[in-house]
């Protein structure tokens, strides 16, 4: 009987090893699914802002501005003009009618991170003014954001050497929506880059902190010019 137990409880070891083993390996998986899952309301709520900005400038003649730590998800100044932060503010979630909010008027990320916002500057702030737009001219308004794919030959105003996944003058994205995701501050010198309160910013695939560059899961997109002309022309707003 006691060597029939002894061998009971040696089975029941093994069995547990193999369970541990088995949840270990399912767990993994389960993560990266949730991960994904993060990745893509994320992607989702960013591409509601933008869609949210285009309906904006439509009915307003202008963008938003950004709003700051201090508006409540409204734009500062609220009603446009020479933005109190162009480049490091929040999305005016509260200024463009979007629900989901947090307690202070901020729309989040997957990660409960407030979404972040840059809009051009350029041309006498003529995208955030209203009728600026349309006094500036399509054929003569530019920005000066751009977005590129790594932080490796840029300056502090251009992609200089490195790949631009924008393009810039008058085909430069007017606004920059984006996430600075799961990790929130920056650990890398991609990440501190979309931080840093100037007009470029880096978008690439996540990596993690083996990666040579660094970890990076900021989520990016921004607006094209053209898209955004296109809707105003077709609403008659010009």
């Amino acid at each position: 009987m006691d060597k029939q137990h002894g061998f009971s409880l040696i089975e029941l070891a093994l069995v547990l090893v193999v369970l541990s083993i088995a949840l270990g390996g399912a767990l993994m998986p389960l993560n990266a699914q949730i991960e994904q899952q993060q990745w893509r309301t994320t992607q989702h709520s960013l591409q509601t802002v933008h869609d949210a900005l285009l309906g904006f400038a439509v009915r307003n003649g202008r963008l938003p501005c950004p709003a700051s730590t201090t508006s409540n998800g409204i734009e500062s100044p609220a009603n446009g003009g020479i933005c109190t932060n162009p480049r490091n503010g929040y999305v005016p979630a509260v200024s463009l009618g979007l629900s989901q909010l947090d307690e202070l008027g901020y729309a989040l990320d997957a990660w409960g991170n407030r979404l972040r916002y840059a809009v051009a500057t350029s041309n006498s702030a003529a995208y955030t003014t209203t009728d600026g737009i349309k006094n500036a001219g399509l054929s003569t308004l530019q920005s000066e954001l751009q977005v590129c794919a790594s932080t490796t030959g840029i300056t502090s105003s251009s992609c200089g050497t490195a790949i631009a996944l924008s393009s810039s003058g008058i085909n430069a994205p007017p606004a920059v929506i984006y996430s600075v995701g799961k990790l929130a501050a920056p650990n890398s010198a991609d990440e501190t880059a979309n931080q840093d309160n100037n007009p470029i910013f880096i978008s690439h695939t996540l990596t993690t902190t083996a990666a040579s560059t660094g970890a990076f899961d900021d989520v990016v997109i921004w607006l094209s010019p053209n898209v955004l002309y296109g809707q105003m022309v077709n609403a008659g707003v010009f």
